[in-house]
C-alpha cells in the first residue's frame, strides 16, 4: 500500500457517543465507506479500516488507494492507532488526512488546512504527540460553538439539535467531498472549493 492515503475519522467508541458532536469524523467516514461499497475490518492497530479507492482521476481512472480508518479507542488516546496504521500502511504525514469535529467553525462549514495547533482538540492533540510532528491535513468540520455558558467538554458530547440534525447529511456529504477534493486535487483545490464565500 506504499503511495496509499490513510484519513482518519475521530470519534468515541461506544452506542453512547455514537450520534454526538465530538463523532463527526467517524459519521463522515461512514459517507466515504458507504459511496466507495468499502466494507471495514478490525485491524490489530486498535482501528476498523476499510481499503478502497477514492474519487476518479483526471482521464477517468479510479482515483488513489485509501486507508478509511476509525480508531476504537477513546479520542484523547487516538495516537496510538493512528501512529500504528500509518507505520504499518507505510503512509507519511504528508498522506495522513484527520477527519475531526471542529468549534471553531460554523455548523454547516468544512474547512481544511494541513499542520498548525489542536485548538484544544484532545485527539488531535494525541496523534500529533504519536507521530511526532503536525504537518498532516485536517479536514475540519463545524459544530458551531455551545449556546450561553454550556461547557464546550459537554457540548461535544451531546447529541446534534432537532434543527441540525435536518441539515447533519448535507454538512456529512460536504465534509465526504471535501476530503475526496483532497486526495484526488490537493489541499489548495479543496480550499478554494471549500472556502469560498457562500
Amino acid at each position: 500500500m506504499s503511495g496509499a492515503w490513510l484519513v482518519v475519522g475521530l470519534g468515541n467508541p461506544g452506542a453512547e457517543y455514537e450520534r454526538t458532536r465530538h463523532n463527526v469524523g467517524q459519521m463522515v467516514l461512514d459517507e466515504l465507506a458507504s459511496r466507495t461499497g468499502g466494507s471495514s475490518k478490525r485491524h490489530r492497530s486498535g482501528a476498523r479500516v476499510a481499503e478502497v479507492r477514492l474519487g476518479v482521476l483526471p482521464g477517468g481512472a479510479p482515483g488513489p488507494r485509501v486507508v478509511l480508518a476509525a480508531p476504537t479507542s477513546y479520542m484523547n488516546v487516538s495516537g496510538g492507532p493512528v501512529a500504528g496504521l500509518a507505520k504499518y500502511f507505510d503512509v507519511d504525514l504528508e498522506h495522513l488526512v484527520v477527519v475531526h469535529d471542529e468549534l471553531d467553525v460554523p455548523f454547516g462549514a468544512v474547512r481544511l488546512k494541513r499542520g498548525g495547533g489542536e485548538g484544544g482538540h484532545n485527539g488531535l492533540r494525541s496523534i500529533t504527540k504519536s507521530l511526532g510532528g503536525k504537518d498532516y491535513a485536517r479536514v475540519r468540520v463545524g459544530i458551531g460553538r455551545p449556546p450561553g455558558r454550556q461547557d464546550p467538554a459537554d457540548f461535544v458530547l451531546k447529541e446534534f439539535s432537532t434543527t441540525e440534525k435536518k441539515d447533519l447529511p448535507f454538512l456529512l456529504a460536504d465534509a465526504a467531498d471535501a476530503v475526496e477534493e483532497l486526495v484526488v486535487k490537493g489541499l489548495e483545490a479543496a480550499q478554494q472549493r471549500f472556502h469560498a464565500p457562500a
